[in-house]
């Protein structure tokens, strides 16, 4: 059963998991490998057999992160079992990077971007507009926005950096302290839009505002 964004953050916040990007994702601070490898031998075991379809773990030597695939009633509760193996769950390094490119003629530039990526269509969505992704989930997903008009003075391609809804504040002030200005707040806080000093345009974006 689908689940809205509101309740899958609302289901899981309190036990150290975002909701980023359709994903649920949390990480485990680690002394070692050794002790990374612990942790995520206790979280696939608290999937059982649901782990191979539904968890990725990346392991380092400080840091385990945990991503449970998407908002679904049986992905929270897969959350949920993993806390109570691994309490030691906290939201810190929790991000994902999708980039956006501005397009008059989407399926004309799409083809082409797939290609030079090698990225596959995103969960089965293989329209001539729709986003693409990289397959081992290691690259930052491509979505593809339409243009009604040249925009000659315009950069075309923006970074959409997706973060914890709680993470968005601190990420804005550190780049205005940064040098950047903040371009738009119109649309806050599903996404805010920022430019660097030449005004090269970069959005931090919530799934809040997005129900």
């Amino acid at each position: 059963m689908d689940m809205s964004r509101q309740a899958a953050s609302a289901a899981v916040s309190d036990r150290g998991w975002r909701y980023v990007l359709g994903t649920l994702r949390t990480s485990v601070p680690v002394s070692s490998l050794a002790h990374a490898t612990e942790v995520a031998t206790r979280a696939i075991t608290a999937c059982g057999a649901a782990a191979d379809d539904h968890l990725r773990v990346d392991l380092r030597a400080d840091r385990v992160f945990l991503t449970l695939g998407s908002s679904e009633q049986a992905t929270v509760e897969l959350a949920q079992l993993i806390t109570v193996a691994v309490p030691e769950t906290e939201p810190y390094g929790v991000q994902l990077l999708e980039i956006a490119i501005d397009a008059l003629d989407i399926p004309a530039i799409r083809p082409f971007w797939k290609a030079v990526l090698a990225y596959t269509d995103e969960g089965g969505a293989d329209g001539p507009r729709d986003p693409i992704v990289d397959p081992d989930r290691l690259g930052p997903a491509i979505w593809f926005q339409q243009m009604s008009e040249p925009r000659p003075q315009r950069n075309r391609i923006h970074f959409d950096v997706s973060v914890a809804h709680d993470e968005a504040a601190a990420r804005i002030e550190a780049a205005l302290k940064a040098g950047g200005r903040l371009v738009s707040g119109e649309r806050a806080p599903a996404f805010w839009v920022l430019a660097d000093a030449e005004g090269n345009e970069a959005c931090i974006t919530t799934w809040q505002g997005r129900d």
